[in-house]
């Protein structure tokens, strides 16, 4: 595919999408900057890690336990791999980075200078049409002002007082008008003739020749990113054998780690080589008292018996086997019956909000081909109206099957919430949300086709989409005003009545439909044609704007 023949009319846009290409570009740029200041963080960061848990310390202090010197190790691995990080940043900012905002201003450079000979080209031809159409315009007054001279002749040759010499002046003025007619008609097809020569050579030379090379500059972009792209990742991979090493390191202090040489250290350390204490011999202080009872042996009091503790049985509960598990898999239905009443509640909740995105998606390229459909009704060299009616059609269908979706999941919801009657309050509300405003009059006098629409109204609150009332009978605030073109009847629902040169307060801006919400001094609201009214906008809002 070649932008020359399939975009020769599409400048404005080629100009967004190449300026969109270089923009995507210095995003990713920025990206890379900001991914390459990560690494250049995470590396200052770890240094420091590794710095807080290595202080400076003497050879008497120095650890022989094989936890601390696998500690240290990792450490030691750990400041290589911080290293490393320091080598990612730094060829990210050399090889990606610096190589990206270099390719883009010379895209800059190279653009600029497709669209000032795209804008040169075009400025040329307007210039050659310009030339014709004053040659066509010269050619039209040169015949106009013949056939008056003609008429005068034939009155003052039937004329019989009509003197020979004012008939023959009037005949001489005639060949006259005649001949700069004829020099006219001469130079308007000589300006014509040069202006089709030039219009082909425009769009089929000069615009072809331009935008097949802003297309090759786009592509050569799209491949530089690509490279870009993987040079990204290989400065990933190649510090990936240095890091797989730190970390081979890391693991090997691991298994260095050695509990019983550990211990034997700390025997070696406190160990005193003193043999333990023998058994103390015992005393008898008492050989000298006379004893009267009789001979008593040392023995030990006599314990009572207890009932041993009862033991306590142990609860058992019956495990459900898919609590820690595999759940069995349910069979997925259309009406989500499978899932709890709570969930299936919201599953349908977000189905029914996707439905009506879409819905709204169709009903807006609904609008916007019946506006299409009557641009070209009304302006026929712009195109077939007849072409735009298949897509009208198969909008419309795909509408109805979407509304179809819709009413089926509200009635499973409904039964859900176990509020049956909830679903045609909410099918209204997404009506009056989502309806765009058909079959009342346009701005030109015209009729939409889908006469099955209603006239577009504010808004309305859907009542089950908040558990809370609030009080919403405030009066829009005025973003703008604007002066009334024409006078308009206002004989449709929705509607407002207007005066020719009479000011109106806006409230709502034209949504793409060609209507405009206004507000009355005297309070009264509705829609008038936006064609109809000189609208001006406050500062305050998106700028002032003036529509006519």
């Amino acid at each position: 595919m070649s932008w020359g023949t399939d975009l020769w009319d599409q400048f404005e846009n080629l100009d967004k999408h190449t300026q969109w290409g270089i923009d995507f570009l210095e995003r990713y740029a920025k990206f890379v900057k900001e991914r390459l200041e990560i690494e250049q963080t995470y590396a200052k960061q770890l240094r420091s890690l590794v710095k807080k848990y290595c202080p400076k310390r003497s050879k008497e202090d120095e650890p022989r336990f094989t936890s601390c010197l696998s500690f240290y190790s990792i450490l030691n691995e750990l400041n290589d791999y911080a290293g490393q990080r320091e080598v990612v940043a730094e060829e990210m900012g050399h090889k990606v980075y610096g190589e990206l905002m270099r390719y883009s201003q010379d895209l800059k450079g190279e653009r600029k200078h497709h669209l000032q000979e795209g804008r040169k080209a075009q400025q040329s031809l307007d210039q050659c049409w310009k030339h014709m159409d004053n040659s066509k315009k010269k050619f039209e007054r040169e015949c106009k002002e013949a056939e008056k001279s003609q008429l005068i002749y034939e009155r003052l040759d039937s004329d019989i007082n009509a003197t020979k010499s004012e008939v023959e002046k009037a005949k001489s003025q005639l060949y006259l008008r005649q001949h700069m007619a004829e020099e006219s008609k001469n130079e308007y097809a000589a300006q014509l003739q040069n202006f089709n020569s030039e219009q082909w050579k425009h769009f089929n030379v000069a615009i072809p020749q331009i935008f097949k090379n802003l297309q090759d500059m786009d592509g050569r972009r799209t491949v530089k990113l690509g490279e870009m792209y993987q040079s990204f990742a290989e400065v990933e991979q190649r510090v990936i054998p240095i890091i797989s090493k730190c970390l081979e390191g890391m693991v090997t202090a691991a298994k260095n780690v050695d509990e019983r040489r550990d211990s034997g250290i700390v025997v070696e350390s406190f160990k005193s080589g003193f043999e333990p204490p023998g058994d103390f011999p015992f005393e008898d202080f008492s050989q000298n008292i006379q004893r009267t009872g009789s001979d008593g042996t040392i023995g030990t009091p006599k314990t009572e018996g207890g009932k041993p503790d009862p033991k306590h049985a142990v609860s058992r509960t019956k495990n459900k086997l898919w609590l820690f598990g595999k759940k069995p898999k349910a069979p997925t239905l259309e009406d989500l019956s499978h899932l709890p009443p709570e969930q299936r509640r919201k599953k349908l909740q977000q189905r029914i909000d996707e439905l009506n995105k879409e819905l709204q998606k169709e009903m807006d390229q609904r609008d916007a081909l019946n506006k299409m459909k009557d641009v070209y009704e009304k302006n026929p060299q712009m195109g077939d109206p007849g072409s735009l009616q298949p897509k009208i059609s198969e909008t419309i269908c795909n509408m109805e099957k979407l509304r179809s979706e819709i009413h089926k999941n509200e009635s499973w919801l409904a039964e859900v919430e176990g509020k049956h009657g909830s679903r045609s309050e909410r099918r209204a509300s997404a009506d009056v949300n989502h309806h765009a405003p058909h079959g009342r009059e346009s701005p030109e006098g015209s009729y939409t086709d889908d006469h099955s629409q209603e006239h577009r109204s504010p808004p309305q609150p859907d009542p089950h989409e908040f558990d809370y009332e609030f009080d919403d009978d405030d009066p829009l605030p005025a973003i703008g005003h604007c002066k009334a073109l024409y006078s308009f009847d206002g004989s449709n629902e929705g509607t407002l009545v207007m005066k020719e040169n009479e000011v109106l307060y806006i409230i709502e801006e034209d949504k793409g439909d060609g209507w405009t919400r206004v507000r009355k001094q005297g309070g009264e609201e509705g829609y008038v044609p936006t064609s109809y009214v000189e609208i001006s906008l406050e500062k305050n809002s998106k700028g002032a704007v003036t529509y006519i």
